[in-house]
């Protein structure tokens, strides 16, 4: 598809001023959430629901509730309301693939401390491939393997008491793979996720949990990232209408917005006849692509021995690890407990225990990126 240049150029300097306002990824996040979230409509009185009390991990008993109708337990509008106002990521309402959504509950004041949603892992990634030695056989991997997209503490829970910590841990106990097995009717024994931050970093929420979860390198994916709101809105009417009344991709297309940033920017290079407007496009989409960082990988194989060697195909009976105990609930959290216990004390004893909820508001300066 050609368009005329004179829409090469409206097209083009739409990826201009919107690229231009971002100079690190972290600003680029602020907008995004602010042009998804209806802040009056969000938030009601639901700073109440969210834990904020001074109470010594020790003392401190947990509920973890499936989310969806068929489990009868949380809905699913709740879930991703009250994930919205949390997280500062834009977290997508239709995920394709099988699912597992979780709210974490402290037991004793019935309040939220975090949010999990576990689903099918992304095929290509280039740290698993050299832990593994080569590239997996699909089949075997996806049988075995969950990705956590989703690990979201709420605060002041997560700076108090290591949080985002216990969220991960409760990903990878026998608990949550066991109603993974179930859900996914699969045998799971590795779980991968990536952290929010990654080359501009040194740590994550997930480093110090040797042996449950072990950093395995950086990503390899850099991309663009994608326009919101308006900006991406007009852009779409505008490539539909020069499209004959079409969008670029089909309706039911999976990542469909990616697919289409992804089209509407190899047609506006393929249809600039200005040259300097052509330069000025492609060093906003260069400088778009360095907003985007190499992200922290990280696994847990549940304590199993042989993880690796079953998803290569080495071998085809998992083996329980020496580990494997380690890995029940009551365990991890008796673990979590004595590193929370001292983050706890620590900030008591220097001041800067929190005690404020944290959420995405219109009124407060945004300081939370998670």
């Amino acid at each position: 598809m050609i368009i005329s240049d004179e829409n090469a150029i409206i097209a083009a300097d739409k990826f201009i001023n919107y690229f231009k306002n971002f100079s690190n990824l972290e600003d680029y996040l602020r907008h995004v959430k602010k042009s998804v979230i209806t802040y009056s409509n969000e938030l009601g009185e639901t700073t109440d629901d969210f834990f904020n009390m001074d109470i010594h991990p020790e003392e401190m008993d947990f509920d973890i509730r499936l989310v969806g109708d068929r489990f009868k337990s949380i809905p699913q509008d709740y879930y991703k309301k009250m994930l919205r106002i949390v997280s500062s990521h834009n977290n997508e309402d239709s995920i394709p693939g099988r699912e597992l959504r979780l709210m974490v509950y402290e037991k004793n004041s019935n309040k939220i401390v975090g949010f999990i949603r576990l689903q099918s892992p992304l095929i290509n990634s280039k740290p698993r491939n050299e832990w593994l030695g080569k590239p997996p056989d699909l089949k075997i991997f996806n049988r075995h393997t969950v990705m956590g997209f989703a690990i979201v503490p709420s605060q002041p829970f997560g700076y108090n008491y290591l949080g985002g910590k216990l969220l991960a841990l409760i990903c990878i106990s026998h608990f949550t793979r066991k109603k993974l097995n179930k859900v996914f009717k699969k045998d799971i024994a590795l779980f991968e996720t990536t952290s929010l931050y990654g080359s501009s970093s040194s740590s994550s929420q997930y480093d110090g949990l040797k042996p449950f979860i072990r950093h395995k390198g950086l990503t390899d994916s850099k991309f663009i990232p994608t326009l919101y709101g308006e900006a991406f809105h007009d852009l779409h009417d505008m490539f539909k209408e020069w499209n004959n009344g079409e969008p670029l991709t089909d309706n039911k297309a999976s990542s469909k917005k990616l697919k289409r940033q992804t089209k509407m920017i190899a047609i506006i290079r393929n249809s600039l006849k200005d040259e300097n407007k052509l330069k000025e496009f492609n060093d906003s989409i260069r400088m778009a692509l360095n907003l985007t960082e190499k992200k922290r990988f990280y696994i847990s194989e549940y304590g199993y021995s042989n993880v690796r060697e079953v998803i290569r195909g080495d071998e085809d009976k998992l083996i329980r690890g020496p580990n494997w105990d380690k890995f029940e609930l009551d365990n991890i959290i008796s673990w979590w407990k004595r590193k929370a216990g001292k983050r706890y004390e620590k900030l008591k004893q220097e001041g800067r225990f929190r005690d404020k909820v944290e959420l995405w508001t219109s009124n407060d300066h945004i300081q939370i990126i998670r």
